[in-house]
Parts: C-alpha cells; sequence; structure tokens
C-alpha cells in the first residue's frame, strides 16, 4: 500500500480520466482546513477553465467516484468546485500497521541509484573551523545522508584547503619565529629525528601565525615574495618544505574530525587541493589542445558564456599572468580527479551561494572539456546563520566565532536549560554531560535545518535551545517520552498489538505518519533537508496530542492500550529516522 495521498490521487485521477479529462487533474494535496478534510483535490477548476464544464458540476461526479473508494470515509464538494476528502478508519489502521512493520517507516528508495559525491565543509588547514563552517557542514551531511538512505551510493569530501599561497606564508611565518623550523625547511633529506622540532607547533600556533602573516603580506612587498618563493618550493616538492605542510595538515585534520564528530559529521574522503595539483599541468595542456585555453592579458583562461546568459558569465582564469593555477583551476582539476577514481554521475557542492558565479564559470568549463556530463554538476547554495543583529555572527568583540567555541556555549545553554525543567536528575554526571551536549548539538542543528538553505537566519541561543516550541530539544525531548512510554509498558508486561483508529489526535498522528515518504521523496528532488526538519516537528507535535488525548498504558482495555502503544511505538522508528537522516542523536534519557 502506498502513502494515503499517492492513493487518492490515484483514484482521483481515475475519476478525470473516466470523464475523458487528463488524469494528473487528481492530483491531492494536504487540506488547507485540517478541520474540515484531511486532503483535497482542485482539478476540477482547472478542467472548468479548459471548457469541460462548471466546475462544481464536475467536482460533484470526481467526489462521486472518490466515495466508492474504500480509501475514502467522505468526499464532499466546498467553494468554487474543491473537493474534500476524508479518509476511512479502515484505511488509516491499514496503512498505520503498514508502517508499523516496515523498518523504514514507507519511506521509498530511489527508482535507479546513482552514484554522488557530496562536497561539503571546505576546511582549510592549520586553521581551526569558524562558524561560518557550520552550514556547510550541517547541510552537506543532511544531504548525504538522504541521498544514502533513499539508495544512492554516496561519497561525502571534505574537500580541504591544504594547497597555495597561505601555505606558503604558514612556513616563512612559522621559520621567522623558530629558526630551527627555518633550518628544517631548508633541510634537503629530514626524517624521524626532526619529529621533535614539529611537536612545537600546535593548531594554536599556525592560527595564530596565519592571520599576522596574511596582513604583512597585504603591505610588505618581500615578505610577499618570499612566501610566493615558499609556496613554489613547496608545489615543486622541496623536501622540508613538504615535510613541514604535512605536520599543518595532520594536526588540523584531528581537530577538525574532532569537532565534525562532536557535530555527528563524518566524512568518507577527505581528499584537498593538494591531491589534484599534479593533474594541473597535463589538464592545461589537454584544455590547450582541445582549442578552449584562450590567452588575454598575459594570463590563460576558458570562455564560458552562452548567447542565452541573461548576463555576461565571466571566464575562467585557469592560468594566472605569473604563471600560477588558480582557485578555478583546482576545482576544474578535482572534477576531472573525481572522474578517475569514483565516476560519480552527479556532484554536489554544498558551497555559500554567493559562490554561484564561480561555481557556474567552472561547471561550464568542466562541460566543455568533457570532463563531466551536461547538468551533472549543481551548487547547492545556501545563505549565512546570522547574529540577532542581522549580521554573520560574531564573538562579543567582534571577531570570527570558532566552532569550538560555538559548540561550547550550546552545550552550557543545554546544561541550563536541562537543569532549569528538572530534567536529568537521575543521570550519572559524565551521562548528564553527554546529554546537555547532545541536546546542545541538536539545537544548533536544527535552528539551522528547519530553514530553507537558500534563505539566510537569526540564531537564537535563547530561543533554539527552549523545551518548547519548533526547537531541537523539543524534538528530543519528545523522542525521549516515547521511549520512557514503551519501557513502562515493557515493566508492566502491556506489548503493542493491531491498531485501530478512533479518536481525533489518532487520526491526525496516523496521517503525519504516512506522510514521511512523500516529505523524503520532496526533500531529495529539492535537495531541501527543512522539508524533513518541518515533518519531524509535526509528528513530534502529533504525538504530544495524541500523548495528552489518549491515554495509553491507563486505556480503557487492552486492544486500545495495545493499539496506542503500537502507535507510539512506529511514531518514534519515524522520528529517529527523520532525526538521523538529520544527524541529530536521541538520548535514552533525560
Amino acid at each position: 500500500m502506498s502513502e494515503l495521498r499517492s492513493g487518492l490521487g490515484e483514484a482521483a485521477g481515475a475519476a478525470f480520466a473516466a470523464l475523458g479529462l487528463p488524469a494528473d487533474l487528481g492530483r491531492v494535496t494536504a487540506s488547507d482546513r485540517p478541520d474540515l478534510a484531511d486532503f483535497q483535490c482542485n482539478g476540477a477548476l482547472a478542467a472548468a477553465k479548459s471548457g469541460a464544464g462548471p466546475p462544481r458540476e464536475i467536482a460533484a461526479r470526481i467526489a462521486a467516484a472518490l466515495a466508492a473508494s474504500p480509501l475514502v470515509a467522505t468526499a464532499e464538494i466546498a467553494g468554487p468546485g474543491f473537493v474534500n476528502i476524508r479518509v476511512s478508519d479502515g484505511a488509516l489502521a491499514a496503512r498505520a500497521a503498514e508502517l508499523a512493520a516496515d523498518p523504514r517507516s514507507g519511506a521509498r528508495r530511489v527508482q535507479a541509484s546513482r552514484r554522488v559525491i557530496v562536497d561539503y565543509g571546505g576546511p582549510n588547514v592549520a586553521k581551526e573551523m569558524h562558524v561560518g563552517h557550520l552550514r556547510a557542514s550541517i547541510i552537506g551531511e543532511a544531504i548525504k545522508r538522504l541521498f544514502r538512505f533513499l539508495g544512492d551510493e554516496v561519497q561525502g569530501d571534505a574537500h580541504f584547503g591544504d594547497w597555495g599561497f597561505q601555505m606558503g606564508l604558514l612556513i616563512i611565518a612559522c621559520g621567522d619565529e623558530d629558526p630551527d623550523i627555518a633550518a628544517l625547511v631548508d633541510n634537503s633529506a629530514p626524517g624521524p629525528a626532526d619529529e621533535a622540532i614539529l611537536d612545537r607547533i600546535g593548531l594554536d600556533d599556525l592560527d595564530r601565525l596565519y592571520p599576522a602573516a596574511a596582513a604583512r603580506a597585504k603591505t610588505d612587498p618581500a615578505y610577499r615574495d618570499r612566501a610566493r618563493r615558499a609556496t613554489a618550493d613547496l608545489q615543486a616538492g622541496k623536501a622540508g618544505a613538504l615535510f613541514l605542510w604535512r605536520h599543518f595538515a595532520r594536526v588540523t585534520k584531528v581537530a577538525l574530525e574532532r569537532d565534525f564528530h562532536t557535530l555527528g559529521v563524518d566524512f568518507d574522503l577527505w581528499r584537498g587541493e593538494s591531491d589534484v595539483d599534479p593533474l594541473i599541468a597535463p589538464m592545461v595542456a589537454d584544455l590547450a589542445i582541445k582549442g578552449l585555453l584562450v590567452d588575454d592579458a598575459g594570463a590563460r583562461i576558458v570562455r564560458v558564456a552562452r548567447e542565452d546568459d541573461k548576463r555576461p558569465a565571466p571566464p575562467l582564469l585557469v592560468v594566472s599572468s605569473e604563471g600560477s593555477a588558480m582557485y578555478g583551476t583546482t576545482d576544474l582539476a578535482t572534477i576531472l580527479d573525481r572522474r578517475t577514481f569514483f565516476d560519480p554521475e552527479l556532484c554536489l557542492y554544498v558551497v555559500d551561494q554567493r559562490q554561484a558565479d564561480h561555481f557556474l564559470t567552472v561547471f561550464r568549463a568542466a562541460y566543455l572539456a568533457g570532463y563531466a556530463s551536461e547538468g551533472s554538476l549543481e551548487h547547492v547554495g545556501f545563505g549565512t546563520m546570522n547574529g540577532t543583529d542581522g549580521k554573520p555572527f560574531k564573538t562579543r568583540a567582534g571577531g570570527v566565532l570558532k566552532l569550538r567555541d560555538l559548540i561550547d556555549m550550546v552545550a552550557g545553554k543545554a546544561r541550563e536549560r536541562l537543569a532549569a525543567a528538572d530534567l536529568g536528575q537521575e543521570l550519572a554526571p559524565e551521562d548528564f554531560q553527554a546529554t546537555a551536549l547532545m541536546v546542545g548539538v541538536a539545537a544548533l542543528k536544527f535552528a539551522d535545518l528547519i530553514n530553507y538553505r537558500g534563505t539566510s537566519y537569526v540564531f537564537d541561543l535563547e530561543r533554539f535551545s527552549s523545551f518548547e516550541g519548533k526547537t531541537g530539544p523539543y524534538l528530543l525531548y519528545q523522542a525521549v517520552r516515547v521511549k520512557s512510554l514503551l519501557r513502562k509498558a515493557a515493566e508492566v508486561g502491556a506489548t503493542p498489538g493491531p491498531i485501530a483508529i478512533a479518536d481525533a489526535a489518532e487520526r491526525e498522528l496516523t496521517l503525519a505518519l504516512d506522510a514521511f515518504a512523500g516529505v523524503l521523496a520532496e526533500a531529495y528532488e529539492r535537495r531541501a533537508p527543512n522539508l524533513i526538519a518541518e515533518h519531524a516537528f509535526r509528528l513530534a507535535r502529533s504525538f504530544s496530542r495524541f500523548y495528552g488525548a489518549c491515554p495509553v498504558l491507563a486505556a480503557p482495555d487492552a486492544q486500545t492500550r495495545a493499539s496506542r502503544l503500537a502507535l507510539a511505538q512506529t511514531t518514534l522508528a519515524q522520528l529517529e529516522l527523520a532525526l538521523e537522516v538529520l544527524g541529530i542523536s536521541i538520548p535514552e534519557r533525560m
């Protein structure tokens, strides 16, 4: 049995077809007035516009046909020609039973699995992640999990920023601060005995040195030239420079894995710009052979503009006038590299939407060169996370907030809220801390994911850490409430049984459960995790109403108790799946 909306849509489509009208007029949607109906069909209005007759007359025929379906309790005409549909209790009970028996809670796999790479995160070597990395990490992880859950073969790539001028800046900055480091860089054969020198440099040192070096390079030409020479030495394979650079990457990855894992973000690939450096020279030669490279004021570019462009598309700068490869060159080489080891049919770039023009240029160049098929590269853009002042989120001192500090902030607020609500009192201290972190991360992630990715939003820690309203802690609280209910039921020997639908709250909960498959399919097509977040909230809210209106353990009879336990168990299973796709973990107790 498919979800109820699909079944009703097929019945309505057949009714329109029987009248000699297009079956797609039978599209059924959730009712705008759930107090009046569960679903509605507005196809009679469109049919009337095509000259098929008065809309209410058409609607009357469709309603009569629908009323004969076992799915339908009532089908009534409303307004100028809407058909309001109320699902039968039997159909709801049958659908609830089907969902209860399905470990995927009705979720359908894609018809044809694809190889997909999700490029997200985008951290830089030698820097701690800051709040600007948050949205790429959270949204990218949810999209990766969604595509994987629905059956695609997916690889998530962190795509390190680990090559280029910034590395040269760090090499000379470290050498200027420590003569032993400077000597190490000039060492033609560094070995294990030199590891102790590297141990003097931690991520905090790199985080401190880089901003000062970058600022100095802007005003000191001699310093800038030294950094360029160091970059060239690194990319030419100078042993000492590579030895130091590998240490930069190593200490950075430890911190990145810690922060990413705390957020429930885990990558399959930790590849970076350095991995494709060997491909750049032959790729540039290939672009030249294909006649795509054009000399332009000493630089070499690929023109990507098309005749139907509404505004000029800038060319891809492949080789600068100084002879160096550019950011776009590395991205193009990455597309070529991915084709060799994974051959993806789709590559999604979860990156700030302000990079839209850059990706348009790179993608078009890749299509022209034959490195990817048209439409297989997609920029999944997102807006910014702002503070309550409406500006990009920063520290009180005005600096960029480190991601680790933000995680600590939300965990601290969760501890306060748990204590204030008298929650977690029975937990051991270490379990309380772990639960508080879980609640804080849920607040952070849900606050982001509930928004459509293309919009910016204001992060309000006070509001998003609440156990009420549309928040992550509210969802966790409802899930933990179901877990507690099921534990108490097991203690008294109560078990789930056949589902019967009678109360309005049972109807509402079953309809919410039924919507899961359709929500996942739409989220997949639109690359929109917010639809899943919205569904999880609606489901949790429906369960809360059910819990308040329909006593479970104190049900009037054993059959009703077993039915309501089955609904509760099904709700928990689906809520766990939805939150798992979003990358949000649920504690056992709160």
